[in-house]
């Protein structure tokens, strides 16, 4: 079974949990919104293409952990729209997060924090939930190095980077980025292991198993290809 994650049930605020070490997290995340953005560009409805810009929100210590955004590395579509944030605190990040999803000129929000630190509640979660579902902006928020604990983002999502496929008429060329996750919230789908792929142009998740009833999905060999962090 193959679905669109990106697009179920338009969800508008999701967790990624992710290791520091690897950029598969915010890799992951930016993959999600911009399929978003394409299907909503794809809309027969839709006016015109979506060019509003979109919010990174990062802490400190994620910020140290993973670097800033390296903009010639971001997907073309999101270079000259993205908004940067460089919080000095989790609760500044939350705050500015919150702002940001108050503003409908965003097309999405992306947030990085690192670890479990104590501002970011279940409470604190609840009020960025109400936020996106409110104005209609979605969240993908990047838990880096953090333990899973209570949320309220109706899909959460604990990712590694997967090996790509080798490209079909030239096989040294890089591939496609891939993300193995494990999918243990969800409103729509059942949890489980699955395989994220770009897909002709499409961000595709295929079942490669169901959950397990402990531990995580296990890393694959390779990295993402979105070199989406300054050196």
């Amino acid at each position: 079974m193959a679905w669109r994650p990106g697009l179920a049930d338009a969800p508008r605020h999701s967790e990624i949990f992710a290791a520091g070490d690897e950029a598969s997290g915010a890799g992951l995340a930016l993959a999600l919104a911009l399929d978003a953005l394409r299907a909503g560009d794809a809309d027969p409805l839709a006016d015109a293409p979506d060019t509003r810009p979109w919010l990174w929100v990062q802490d400190k210590e994620a910020l140290r952990r993973t670097g800033r955004p390296y903009r010639p590395g971001l997907p073309p579509a999101l270079r000259d729209r993205l908004i940067h944030v460089a919080a000095r605190s989790p609760e500044d990040a939350l705050f500015a997060l919150e702002e940001g999803l108050r503003c409908r000129e965003l097309a999405f929000v992306l947030g990085e924090i690192a670890g479990n630190p104590r501002a970011l509640s279940f409470t604190a979660a609840r009020r960025l939930s109400l936020a996106a579902e409110k104005h209609g902006v979605p969240l993908w928020l990047v838990r880096i190095d953090a333990a899973r604990d209570l949320g309220s983002a109706r899909m959460r999502w604990e990712v590694h980077a997967a090996p790509s496929p080798r490209p079909r008429w030239n096989p040294q060329a890089p591939g496609a980025a891939s993300w193995r996750g494990e999918l243990f919230r969800t409103r729509s789908h059942l949890p489980g292991t699955w395989l994220l792929r770009e897909d002709e142009g499409r961000l595709m998740a295929a079942s490669v198993g169901v959950r397990a009833s402990t531990g995580s999905a296990r890393a694959g060999e390779g990295r993402a290809n979105f070199n989406i962090r300054s050196a």
